[in-house]
């Protein structure tokens, strides 16, 4: 059975903590619990979303927050991919001919 691991980007605009005026922040929620200011890798929501899809995610949803205050905007992109397949548990190896002891007593 297929299963999947979900990841959430997260665009903000917000004021600007080092200069006036505004600033977009994107911020990485991995699957893994990280959260990962992103930010550095692009400056367009669309950057983010097609440096994901390189990765293998697929944007499944978007949504807006529209009670924020003020000129504030909150847009969060969800994203999921197949989770890579664990590996085979390892089987024992037996050397043929190898008698097991019993402890008897």
């Amino acid at each position: 059975m297929l299963k999947w691991e979900y990841a959430l980007l997260v665009r903000r605009r917000q004021a600007a903590t080092n200069d006036i005026g505004w600033e977009v922040v994107f911020v990485w929620y991995g699957p893994d619990g990280s959260m990962v200011d992103v930010t550095p890798y692009g400056d367009t929501a669309l950057a983010h979303l097609n440096r994901a899809g390189d990765q293998g995610w697929e944007l499944v949803a978007m949504s807006e927050d529209p009670s924020l205050p003020g000129n504030n905007e909150l847009h969060r992109y969800h994203l999921k991919r197949p989770k890579p397949a664990a590996p085979p548990p390892r089987q024992r190896m037996r050397v043929g001919g190898r008698q097991r002891r019993t402890v008897t007593g």
